[in-house]
């Protein structure tokens, strides 16, 4: 004989909540796959728009575009040191990426990824508005607003020509 009862199987409570975290899960892939279309369009566009056409296809290809980032907010006299500095910027953001995968040290390797991003998040916002003041604003409203104002401006200003150097 079968015993059914019912407090040896979940109740409904537990399927329900275990539904509910499938449905924020695949919410969670699907907005996830969205923010980094837009994102990637973005680098595209602004780096064909910019001058650098030829590695603009760098945007699209995951965690690698990250290189399109630091294309986009390098100083330099000339292309090769253009590139040079997104490069070494792409191999230091690597390392982060790397190390934060050691136990307690991942912890600031992984601070360390989110503060070389936001700065890097806000040279672009320079380059495109040309003020020190937007740029640190528009900076601070896409940290808090999670990434959308940078979705919003950033299609807006993709097609458009650097203002700062």
């Amino acid at each position: 004989m079968y015993n059914y009862d019912s407090s040896y199987y979940s109740n409904d409570w537990d399927a329900a909540m275990g539904g509910l975290f499938i449905i924020l899960i695949l919410a969670a892939l699907v907005l996830g796959l969205i923010a980094y279309i837009i994102s990637a369009l973005i680098y595209f566009m602004t780096s064909k728009t910019n001058g650098f056409g030829d590695v603009a296809y760098i945007a699209w290809i995951p965690i690698i575009n990250v290189y399109s980032l630091f294309l986009l907010t390098a100083g330099g006299d000339n292309r090769e040191t253009v590139r040079a500095t997104a490069l070494k910027n792409t191999l230091i953001y690597a390392g982060m990426f790397i190390v934060s995968f050691i136990p307690f040290l991942g912890i600031l390797a992984s601070l360390g990824m989110v503060g070389f991003s936001i700065y890097f998040m806000y040279r672009l916002f320079y380059r495109w508005c040309g003020e020190t003041g937007k740029a640190v604003l528009y900076t601070i409203l896409t940290v808090i607003t999670g990434g959308l104002f940078f979705a919003i401006y950033g299609l807006m200003r993709m097609n458009k020509p650097f203002v700062a150097a």
